[in-house]
């Protein structure tokens, strides 16, 4: 069977602190189930805005590092486990925190963050490295990718093919607990040195979810 991995941007679950998009999780499982029989799935689920919210509250501390990437985990461990719970018995029984570990199982494996410098775009990425995957779909909160923040920046260019070296000069290669990036720098470079093609696309457009799916021409763009 076929192999994708995805790797699901936390803030389409949770849009704000305090707000679960149910209506999103219900419409996301369908499609997934849709492709289910026909490719074996691998889902890997942000921490998002909850993430975020939770280390700026921590900064105000002046609390370390490690702890600030473990609240990020631990938002990824929960946003996962409720978009699994819509998935029932075609998944697998459980979340997977390491991606070095092979599950040999053709149900959906739901995976969430691991370890302190891991994040879950790494574990996406890394997931790839160990089944032997060149692909991976990640399904953010815009169209695009962009040259610069469109939320900031009205003249902001979108950006439908882009070099990962080129993606890099944009983002930087360095990485803070809590930043927002399409797809990580950490990951990013880990990305380009294995040749993995990334196609992201706005998880709210399901069309072009199940576009690129089905091999037709699809809105988004891709790194490779």
């Amino acid at each position: 069977m076929k192999k994708i991995v995805i790797s699901l941007g936390g803030s389409l679950i949770v849009p704000k602190v305090g707000f679960l998009d149910l209506n999103f999780i219900k419409k996301f499982k369908n499609l997934i189930l849709k492709f289910a029989r026909k490719y074996r799935i691998f889902i890997v689920v942000g921490g998002g805005k909850l993430a975020r919210f939770y280390q700026q509250e921590a900064r105000h501390l002046k609390i370390k590092r490690t702890d600030l990437d473990w609240l990020g985990i631990f938002a990824s461990r929960l946003n996962t486990q409720f978009v699994k719970s819509f998935f029932d018995q075609q998944s697998f029984s459980e979340i997977v925190t390491s991606p070095l570990k092979k599950i040999k199982t053709k149900k959906i494996v739901f995976l969430s963050g691991w370890k302190p410098g891991w994040t879950t775009d790494f574990v996406a990425t890394k997931i790839c490295q160990v089944y032997k995957v060149k692909e991976i779909l990640n399904l953010t909160n815009v169209d695009y990718i962009y040259d610069r923040d469109p939320r900031k920046n009205k003249k902001a260019k979108p950006l439908k093919k882009i070099s990962w070296s080129d993606y890099l000069k944009i983002i930087g290669r360095r990485f803070k607990p809590g930043g927002n990036y399409p797809f990580d720098p950490v990951a990013s470079l880990l990305a380009k040195k294995l040749k993995i093609k990334l196609i992201s696309l706005n998880g709210k457009n399901l069309k072009a979810v199940d576009n690129y799916l089905t091999g037709k021409k699809f809105i988004g763009s891709i790194i490779k």
